[in-house]
């Protein structure tokens, strides 16, 4: 039966740092990525919560539309589209999907399904698609869909998800790494402790 990943598009397909430059622009800072020690940007911003959201939500169609892809990312995916089912779950908003779909095709990506969720509550999503794997960058939902699920977790490393991790959450580097570990996992018989 062939394997359904599920995975993570900010910070993950795209790079962690997308987001650095509209903020430093924004708001007068020279932020690069090791500054974000937190996921939740107001933590490390000084900056309140509402000038925030409201400048993000004004600032999203445009940052999505011109997200670099992280380093690695478009080669294994384009590898793995043609052995495996790649669905995209995002906490983006629902009324992104256009341009989310936009920069798919843009960036000669595929995908067979994308999910924008509009929360970062993935758990319920990726049982739903019953996926056998995750790739994430947010600490919390990484550790949240290992648990609940019972499947596998590759977390891309960043400086705002260092918190320790259960053995069923796989800390990379970038998506070599990933490809590595999951060229791994797919030659085990037992699938290194995880079966569905």
């Amino acid at each position: 039966m062939t394997k359904r990943f599920g995975i993570d598009i900010d910070g993950t397909v795209t790079s962690p740092e997308t987001l650095i430059p509209y903020i430093n622009e924004q708001f007068d800072l020279q932020l690069t990525l090791s500054d974000i020690t937190k996921y939740e940007l107001t933590e490390v911003l000084d900056v309140s919560a509402e000038t925030f959201s409201n400048w993000f939500s004004r600032a999203e169609p445009t940052i999505y539309a011109e997200s670099p892809l992280a380093r690695g990312a478009k080669e294994t995916l384009k590898n793995w589209s043609r052995e495996f089912e790649l669905y995209f779950i995002s906490a983006r908003g629902s009324h992104l999907l256009d341009v989310t779909k936009s920069w798919f095709h843009d960036n000669d990506l595929d995908y067979h399904h994308i999910e924008l969720i509009g929360s970062h509550n993935k758990i319920k999503t990726a049982k739903f698609y019953d996926v056998d794997i995750f790739f994430e960058d947010k600490h919390d939902n990484a550790v949240e869909i290992h648990e609940e699920l019972k499947i596998p977790v590759i977390l891309f490393d960043t400086p705002y998800n260092q918190d320790p991790i259960p053995s069923g959450v796989i800390r990379v580097k970038n998506w070599e790494e990933a490809r590595a570990w999951v060229s791994e996992w797919l030659k085990s018989d037992v699938k290194i402790g995880y079966s569905k």
